[in-house]
């Protein structure tokens, strides 16, 4: 497994990394003897960041992971999250410490490598949003408190919102790490987007990041299933889950993912997931991409794909050539 370094952390994370959430669904609702098997082979695959969130199953991904850990003992980087609700606003402090307390214990473990906001950023605080200014000045100082704690690390963001907010974040250099959606169906992080595309501009997010020296995390990598092409979902998988800064329908992302078939009849992937993947790791800005499983299978897969390496030259071409097609389409 090739591995990445992770911004300014020192940490050195695999290309390819575990994502523990509900979309997929393994660590939530999957079997004892499928999870372990999953992180088994992972751990074999040189795989050695996983990511988890107490949302992930109201804290059952966080467990599942835990106790398939304590019994493999394998050394890895670990990363959680802390969702604030609106409430919390009122002790920021006291609520992004219970959370990762309560992390803690659900992974058995004293500290974890990476700790990160949850929260979309806004300009003014809304409804499960915070904003910026709050990020800096109170969310900041509570995760800096943890450090000096010795409960995590390093700490970051996950990188969705409003654009210029996410941006002032970024650019304030406090942040080392950020979770970055990016995909073939919004690559605005990585590229200049053509005039009309349909998706949020993340305005090179990644370079922003990498200036700042945040490593990045990739998610959304198959756009919660869409860049699968099939609509056909796992029993363990949860219901299409609402779209990250592409289309503002999952249905309309899995139509529009069916329109880069050409990148596999034309050889350049054997399939429309392995497509996807592979350009995803094709991106230097990202230390690690995050893939989210309902089964082994599809973890093996993804470590397929992965082993073949990024896309190539004329595939990216060919996928610049696509995105020119939905320039002026509606979101």
């Amino acid at each position: 497994m090739h591995m990445r370094p992770l911004g300014r952390t020192g940490l050195s994370v695999s290309v390819l990394g575990f994502g523990c959430g509900a979309v997929g669904g393994l660590m939530v609702r999957g079997t004892e003897a499928d999870r372990e098997r999953a992180v088994a082979m992972a751990l074999e695959a040189g795989v050695n960041y996983f990511d988890t969130a107490p949302q992930y199953g109201d804290g059952v991904s966080e467990t599942h992971l835990g106790q398939v850990l304590a019994k493999l003992k394998p050394d890895v980087r670990v990363g959680t999250k802390v969702r604030l609700a609106d409430a919390d606003r009122t002790d920021i402090a006291a609520a992004v410490t219970a959370s990762l307390e309560a992390s803690l214990r659900r992974l058995g473990r004293d500290h974890v490598d990476l700790f990160q906001l949850h929260n979309p950023i806004t300009d003014v605080d809304a409804p499960g949003t915070l904003a910026a200014t709050r990020v800096l000045d109170e969310v900041v100082p509570a995760f800096e408190r943890l450090v000096a704690a010795g409960k995590t690390r390093f700490f970051g963001i996950t990188a969705i919102g409003e654009t210029p907010s996410v941006l002032r974040v970024v650019d304030s250099g406090r942040m080392f790490t950020g979770q970055v959606s990016y995909n073939l169906l919004n690559p605005s992080a990585g590229y200049p987007l053509p005039s009309g595309f349909p998706a949020q501009d993340y305005q090179l997010l990644l370079h922003r990041m990498a200036t700042a020296g945040m490593g990045a995390i990739g998610i959304r990598a198959l756009a919660g299933g869409a860049l699968s092409g099939d609509a056909v979902r796992h029993a363990i998988a949860s219901p299409p889950p609402a779209p990250i800064g592409s289309a503002q329908s999952y249905d309309a992302d899995l139509a529009r993912a069916r329109r880069f078939a050409p990148l596999v009849a034309e050889g350049h992937a054997a399939s429309l997931a392995e497509a996807a993947l592979r350009f995803v790791i094709a991106q230097p800005a990202l230390g690690t991409a995050l893939i989210g499983i309902a089964t082994v299978e599809q973890f093996a897969a993804a470590l397929a794909a992965v082993a073949k390496g990024p896309l190539s030259a004329a595939a990216l071409e060919r996928t610049a050539a696509l995105w020119a097609g939905f320039a002026g389409e509606a979101r």
